[in-house]
């Protein structure tokens, strides 16, 4: 009796797990490096995990680019913000510039889609637009409702820094910012059902 090969990974499954790797690899490596920096080195555990932080997101970003031929604007913005923020912190000795980024992060994406809006222009469709079909209408609710959720998480990650010791927000960083926003993502599928353009 002979088992049947099984198929090699189609190009679209390594597409998405490279991506998967890519998104979520600095942030696991940021989390790793620190708890294994504080069990030894406690003093410098933030300085450690911020340096590996900034050389994953570089790398992360090199390898989206190979992946998918192109810089998105999301992450080539992030990873500036990580290397400025996180150059500060190294070169002051001060984290509270690694962890107020995710608060610059977070209002700088909400400014840019608050402005989109006051102008007109669904900067969320030049983002998404090859991904979602969407009415106008669609594109405008669907841009408020993630201005509103960007403002929160910024407000969010000020109270957790600036409230609780550094572990804390060190977890928070790594389990609570990122299912958040894939909660809110799926939280939107309705919203977008909705309001799907017919061709």
């Amino acid at each position: 009796m002979t088992s049947e090969a099984k198929p090699d990974q189609s190009p679209e499954a390594a597409k998405a797990s490279a991506k998967l790797l890519i998104d979520f690899g600095p942030l696991v490596a940021f989390f790793v490096t620190y708890y294994v920096a504080e069990r030894y080195q406690p003093e410098f555990g933030i300085y450690w995990a911020t340096g590996v932080l900034m050389a994953a997101t570089v790398a992360a970003l090199s390898a989206s680019r190979m992946l998918l031929g192109r810089f998105s604007m999301p992450p080539l913005v992030t990873a500036g913000l990580v290397v400025v923020f996180g150059g500060l912190t190294i070169w002051l000795q001060d984290p509270r510039f690694v962890m107020m980024k995710p608060t610059i992060i977070n209002l700088l994406f909400a400014g840019v889609l608050g402005f989109g809006l006051a102008t007109g222009r669904p900067l969320l469709k030049l983002l998404m637009g090859e991904a979602l079909k969407l009415t106008d209408e669609g594109w405008h609710k669907l841009s408020l409702r993630w201005l509103g959720f960007f403002v929160s998480m910024a407000v969010l990650n000020e109270v957790v820094w600036r409230s609780f010791s550094q572990p804390t927000w060190v977890n928070f960083k790594a389990w609570g910012i990122l299912p958040l926003t894939l909660l809110f993502a799926v939280a939107q599928v309705g919203l977008i059902k909705r309001h799907e353009a017919k061709n």
